[in-house]
């Protein structure tokens, strides 16, 4: 009967040793997946916000500036060097009111 109690505790004693690693490892990668995946729903969060900032205000920013610039190469009646300080006063005011804010 001894032996019938040791061939047992044997087998269990093996299958513990079996699935306890292999638990381990399906833990571990389970882990490893929900944060990869708390990664990638951050990096799609920061795109859609960026994108939102982009179509609030900046996109339009960006369109009044090009309007300029396309005004300024077709148009040869105005001094180019005087549009361009304009220009460089209006990007030094925007910095000043994007650091305040």
């Amino acid at each position: 009967m001894d032996s019938d109690l040791i061939l047992i505790f044997g087998f269990i004693l093996l299958t513990l040793m079996i699935v306890m690693p292999m638990a381990y490892l399906f833990q571990k990668r389970e882990a490893e997946h929900k944060e990869r995946k708390l990664e990638l729903q951050a990096r799609a969060d920061e795109a859609k916000a960026e994108q939102a900032r982009f179509s609030n205000g900046d996109y339009s920013k960006m369109e009044e500036r090009v309007r300029v610039l396309e005004r300024i190469a077709t148009d040869g009646n105005h001094a180019l060097a005087s549009q361009i300080d304009e220009l460089r006063k209006l990007d030094r005011i925007e910095d000043r009111t994007g650091a305040s804010s």
